[in-house]
């Protein structure tokens, strides 16, 4: 038998995976992690088990399941989404032993809090956060660090995107959003059996998407954030906008980036870190040790040529590394949001998105009539229009147009239920 990929959660952008890898002559092998994923619409949607050789449901043996892989002589096992990391670095050492990430270090890039520790152990800047399961043990943290009146940020240790950010403005009670998280199963299907609570980063977000071979760190694409608040949700996207690799703000970010990820483990793979950029220098949000998700691979491969899909490609079956990316065309993804719930009375507003001269694709997850849920995250936009060219200040004059469309949205707050 010919060798295969292994995918483990080829889910939201790992569905991509077997696409690539067909066009050099490899198929892939699913593997679902966790079999109540496929239960989740989102999750569901983005899975296509005709484009596999085969599909494998772990149910808990781990030996049935080495042995039923072993036959496809897996070139490598790689994680196509976040549920799928911790599984997909147990089975690459079983099957491709040296391919992969640290063994030791598995936690730290799937686990928030053991990231957080990771970095500080290596001796790198970081926020001061702890993580806890009592309203009692946070008090004493804050009270100890002398952050209770100061702005700090609550969240899950195992979540992904903006699920369930809060904002607490200094000196203002936080167990609400403590309470509100607690015990919730959140958006990956996992119940949130602690909370992470963090300084708040003032400055501005990066993501640094990166691919490593071996230890060496190559640079994928570095994008800006621009995010605004809703309330006490904090991470409410508005703007992605990609940066050439010589910008002084990358060139201050990646030496950092850099050393997260070897603090964390990443050897062989995908990396995707987020940052802020404070006025004492970066400091490390979050790492993940999978590719980017939420239609980044597109707008990445329209802004440098390449993303984290075809490094992959690249990597395990061409044997090539590459150090770096260039900007081939200005890319931007604008984010739309309602200014609050309610029905959509009027989507027309939008029309014009497609006449607009650097215009590439847009998306619309609600129309007319349809009740908007209340801005607070990913989860909750109302679409996304992706403008790109070579023209710069074309590009921001069509950022400019669409804002423009956005504050003429109508939203009819009569009809929403309770």
């Amino acid at each position: 038998m010919q060798p295969h990929v292994v995918v483990v959660d080829p889910l939201g952008t790992g569905q991509e995976y077997p696409g690539a890898f067909g066009e050099v002559g490899v198929r892939c092998v699913a593997v679902i992690a966790a079999p109540g994923a496929l239960d989740d619409p989102y999750w569901r949607a983005s899975w296509h088990p005709g484009n596999f050789a085969a599909t494998f449901v772990f149910d808990g043996d781990l030996e049935r399941l080495v042995a039923e892989l072993r036959e496809y002589r897996p070139l490598c096992v790689i994680p196509g989404a976040e549920t799928g990391v911790e599984l997909a670095d147990v089975l690459c050492e079983r099957l491709t032993p040296g391919t992969g990430n640290v063994p030791a270090l598995t936690a730290a890039r799937r686990d928030k809090w053991a990231m957080a520790e990771a970095v500080r152990a290596a001796g790198l800047p970081h926020l001061a956060q702890t993580c806890a399961d009592t309203p009692e043990a946070v008090a004493g943290w804050l009270r100890d660090t002398g952050l209770a009146a100061r702005r700090i940020v609550l969240k899950p240790p195992k979540s992904s995107g903006t699920d369930e950010v809060h904002l607490v403005p200094a000196g203002a009670d936080w167990r609400p959003s403590f309470d509100r998280i607690l015990g919730q199963v959140n958006e990956l299907g996992f119940r949130n059996d602690a909370v992470l609570v963090q300084e708040f980063a003032e400055g501005t977000e990066y993501l640094v998407d990166s691919y490593s071979v071996d230890g060496r760190h190559g640079l994928v694409d570095v994008c800006r954030y621009t995010k605004g608040r809703r309330g006490d949700r904090i991470g409410v996207y508005e703007l992605v906008d990609f940066l050439p690799p010589d910008a002084p703000d990358v060139l201050a970010v990646w030496p950092y980036v850099t050393r997260v990820l070897d603090a964390v483990g990443v050897r062989n793979g995908c990396g995707h870190t987020e940052v802020v950029l404070t006025v004492d220098g970066p400091r490390l949000l979050e790492v993940g040790a999978r590719p980017a998700g939420g239609g980044h691979q597109m707008i990445t491969e329209l802004a440098t040529g390449t993303n984290h899909i075809r490094r992959t490609v690249d990597h395990r079956v061409c044997d090539r590394f590459a150090e770096g990316y260039r900007l081939v065309r200005h890319v931007c993804s604008v984010v739309l949001h309602a200014p609050r719930a309610g029905v959509w009375r009027d989507a027309s507003v939008f029309d014009e998105v497609p006449s607009l001269p650097t215009y590439h694709a847009h998306h619309f997850y609600f129309g007319g009539g349809d009740v908007l849920p209340e801005p607070a995250g990913l989860s909750s936009m109302l679409g996304w229009v992706v403008l790109a060219s070579t023209d710069r200040a074309a590009m921001e004059a069509d950022h400019r147009r669409i804002r423009d469309m956005e504050r003429r949205i109508v939203i009819d707050a009569e009809h929403v239920t309770a």
